[in-house]
């Protein structure tokens, strides 16, 4: 059976069952109510006609009936009661509706509480039949029962009333039933529409997979409705807020945990945000914020993905790894080559002599360089990108000098290589662009000197490029800022800002004094962050 058939069978069964409740309840009171209203009725009837003095005075007469009977009928007619029959202490009528009962016995058996005093309504089987009647004694001046007074309404009066209210409650319940299964089917049809045709077996596979995806996404997702309470945070936005992975905020506000959120703007504007940058606890991260649009057009929320910088920069950071390692290839690849066709060319001309010599003078050349990288920086990842880039230099006609001073033998195992590669590479690849921005290089060069005396490591390049502006300041580490022209500029040395940041460390430059300039990396041995001081 489909969803909509069986909401409609759901709705129209309810809306029976309360109805017919409903209406039942309504009967039982409304028929309670006319019963207790017609004993009242009866009682203070029996109550006046008990009150009236020459009642009263005929119980003392030989013949109390010829006065009682009249009064008794007329007082009836006006009533619209049944009857009144009025009675001695010992149950002898004195007045009936049929003249002819008048002298004999009272019957229904319910007259012992009125000969103690007190009036009561009572059902009882009389003359006439069954009745709801008021009984109340006739007392003398002296306070004393001298007789009773019973007013009664026959309880087939009674059921024709009550007959024609229950015929008003079916019409009024069969046209409520009615009216409820109109509006059943209109609401199944919402329903249905407003989940778009949906099964309930198919609205569960599709939770199941929405868990499923969120669990596995490796970006935060945040949705929240429009008050601004949660309604959705996956195990990675839960991590990100610094929260334990299976805690459970739906339900809370969600200011209380990130009082810099702006998803409450955006669903106050309607108008998505994309690659925005914010601040959650110690985690920079890229945020994406869209709001969520309901069936009917409105904004019913918004939701928020986001992914922490340090990811994208690690990202970045290893293809950016990749170029170079691949450059350094190509460079040593097209070096070797003019090499040989060097040599080639020597044999054919048969000088053999400058052959050798050249073939010696390269072989010393990197038999040295790698000698000294091996003894001094004996590091695998740092050593093969220091050859890189003396082999890239080299095709770009542009000196690369190692300071032969420098030591990396004392690098902590804690210390991140590939961050470390970041910084260098990074730092030489910005100097030989700016010495290649010159228009003339030659008699140009980058220097780079690397130690690890005392608690820092100490990375530092110096160029005699073109130099950095003194309005620059820091904004050269800002994402895209770059003193060069030409796209996809400006991501170097904020790599390496970011490295040596997440290395604890701290990064400076200042102008060389040839010309060109000169960046100093210090980082901690120990993990820790070093306070920042100004290196000469």
């Amino acid at each position: 059976m489909r969803l909509q058939n069986k909401l409609i069978l759901v709705i129209c069964s309810l809306l029976a069952l309360v109805t017919l409740s409903l209406g039942g309840t309504f009967y039982y009171l409304m028929s309670s109510a006319l019963e207790e209203q017609i004993g009242t009725r009866a009682l203070k009837v029996a109550e006046t006609v008990a009150a009236v003095p020459d009642i009263r005075k005929a119980f003392t007469l030989a013949e109390p009936s010829a006065v009682i009977q009249p009064i008794a009928e007329s007082i009836r007619l006006k009533t619209g009661a049944e009857y009144i029959v009025i009675g001695s202490r010992e149950g002898i009528r004195y007045s009936h509706p049929l003249p002819e009962r008048i002298g004999k016995e009272m019957v229904g058996g319910d007259n012992g509480p009125v000969l103690e005093g007190r009036s009561i309504v009572s059902r009882a089987v009389g003359s006439l039949g069954p009745a709801l009647r008021g009984k109340t004694p006739v007392k003398n001046e002296s306070g004393d029962v001298i007789g009773i007074v019973s007013v009664g309404f026959l309880t087939k009066d009674i059921d024709v009333l009550t007959e024609t209210y229950r015929y008003r409650i079916v019409w009024l319940t069969l046209g409520v039933l009615l009216v409820g299964a109109i509006g059943a089917v209109l609401i199944a049809r919402s329903v249905r529409s407003s989940i778009h045709g949906l099964e309930p077996r198919e609205i569960g596979s599709l939770y199941m997979e929405k868990q499923a995806i969120l669990e596995t996404i490796r970006e935060g997702i945040l949705a929240v409705n429009r008050e601004g309470v949660v309604t959705l945070a996956n195990p990675y936005a839960l991590r990100l807020l610094g929260l334990p992975e299976h805690s459970d905020i739906t339900g809370r506000p969600l200011q209380e945990l990130l009082p810099n959120t702006r998803l409450t703007e955006v669903i106050s504007s309607g108008q998505a945000e994309f690659d925005q940058e914010m601040l959650i606890g110690s985690h920079e991260v890229i945020v994406n914020r869209v709001p969520i649009t309901g069936w009917n057009g409105g904004i019913e929320g918004a939701v928020s993905s986001f992914r922490s910088k340090s990811e994208l920069y690690r990202l970045a950071e290893e293809l950016s790894q990749v170029r170079r390692f691949a450059d350094a290839l190509r460079a040593q690849t097209h070096e070797y080559s003019n090499k040989l066709y060097l040599i080639s060319g020597l044999i054919q001309l048969e000088a053999y002599q400058e052959a050798v010599d050249l073939i010696a003078r390269e072989s010393d050349v990197h038999q040295n360089l790698v000698a000294f990288l091996m003894r001094e920086i004996p590091d695998p990842m740092i050593g093969g990108l220091l050859i890189g880039k003396y082999n890239r230099s080299r095709e770009l006609k542009v000196i690369f000098e190692i300071d032969r001073e420098s030591s990396f033998r004392d690098l902590p195992p804690g210390v991140d290589r590939s961050l470390l590669v970041t910084v260098i590479g990074n730092l030489a690849d910005n100097a030989m662009e700016a010495v290649l921005a010159c228009g003339d290089p030659a008699g140009r060069g980058v220097k780079l000197f690397l130690t690890d005396l005392g608690e820092d490591l100490i990375i530092e390049c110096e160029d005699t490029g073109i130099g950095i502006p003194d309005e620059a300041g820091d904004s050269v580490f800002a994402k895209g800022f770059s003193t060069k022209e030409g796209e996809h500029r400006g991501i170097g040395l904020a790599l390496v800002q970011h490295a040596v940041h997440k290395l604890g460390g701290y990064i400076t430059y200042q102008p060389h004094p040839g010309g060109g300039t000169v960046f100093t990396a210090a980082i901690p041995k120990n993990g820790r962050g070093t306070e920042r001081r100004a290196l000469q």
